[in-house]
């Protein structure tokens, strides 16, 4: 992991295309903004957890379903 400091109005760039800029710091929340390309997807981690449980149990649940058609 990378970590850095950075003052409100200051930004890092990430892979030419996507900018990370400290918008605001108010005790211990900073508000951050992120340009990225459209086609970049941008989740906050627990929201991007969720997804990636629920895609695990639709696959799970479209699996078991595939199976019981082949021998049902």
């Amino acid at each position: 992991m990378l970590a850095l400091t950075r003052k409100k109005g200051e930004a890092i760039v990430v892979n030419n295309n996507i900018e990370i800029t400290i918008l605001d710091i108010k005790g211990d929340q900073i508000k951050i903004g992120i340009s990225a390309p459209k086609e970049v997807p941008i989740y906050r981690k627990e929201v991007y957890i969720q997804i990636q449980e629920s895609n695990e149990e639709a696959g799970n649940v479209a699996g078991i379903e595939a199976v019981q058609d082949l021998f049902g």
